[in-house]
């Protein structure tokens, strides 16, 4: 599952008419980059989430079957998090285990397989990328099991600068399962008025789930702002 229903208003006129993730990032738009991780890692059905120009996207992308996959979408009318967004697909994704993906997040393709692979040892997996200070996104505390395995203990969304005791840093993709429902059900809204998926996966780690940390591998890019947009371009074009 994809989430690519938000605008993107930082990038301010490059997403005037073009949704964010069409930008392009080393001659790709980035959601066809995610799109062909996904079938490298063995994905062929995908479930894509979307809002802000959503005919747009649509249209671009169309069915997938030109490229192996089955692609269907559905609206996020409201932009009222990413754990709402989740919910809107649940009829599409089953009764087992998903990968789910933000649809602005760069990251070499490879990763993908890397999530999934260790999904078959885990009750959820979620990236992570190691930053100065994750106050920008969900500062993910991690403790180490005799087997090498990183094991989520705490997820803090948008802690405050400075405040985080982890440099880990949730990378905005991963595996879940079905324990994960019942967690975004009961979820609240955060104080800025959303529900947010990394609450819900913090309440999967208080309920004794097995959740892990996988790092990721290469470079990573959150496209946020033109500056994180000219950085990815600069670094996928090597």
């Amino acid at each position: 599952m994809l989430l690519a229903a938000g605008r993107g208003t930082r990038l301010g006129d490059l997403t005037r008419s073009v949704p964010k993730p069409l930008l392009e990032v080393g001659g790709r738009p980035i959601v066809v980059r995610i799109l062909d991780g996904l079938i490298a890692a063995g994905i062929c059905e995908v479930t894509i989430v979307t809002g802000y120009l959503a005919g747009v996207l649509e249209a671009e992308l169309g069915n997938g079957a030109g490229s192996g996959l089955d692609i269907r979408y559905v609206r996020q009318a409201a932009l009222d998090g990413t754990a709402r967004a989740l919910s809107l697909a649940r009829e599409h994704l089953g009764d087992g285990p998903f990968l789910f993906a933000w649809g602005d997040i760069v990251v070499r393709g490879e990763n993908y397989g890397h999530v999934l692979r260790a999904s078959r040892f885990a009750d959820a997996v979620i990236a992570v990328n190691e930053v100065d200070d994750p106050w920008a996104g969900a500062a993910v505390y991690v403790e180490q099991d005799a087997g090498g395995a990183l094991l989520v203990r705490r997820i803090v969304e948008k802690p405050a600068p400075g405040t985080s005791g982890t440099r880990w840093n949730n990378a905005g993709f991963g595996v879940l399962g079905p324990a994960i429902w019942p967690m975004v059900d009961a979820l609240e809204p955060s104080p800025r008025g959303e529900y947010e998926l990394p609450r819900a996966i913090q309440k999967l780690v208080e309920s004794g789930a097995r959740v892990v940390a996988v790092p990721v591998e290469g470079p990573w890019f959150d496209i946020g702002a033109p500056e994180s947009l000219d950085a990815a371009r600069r670094a996928f074009a090597r």
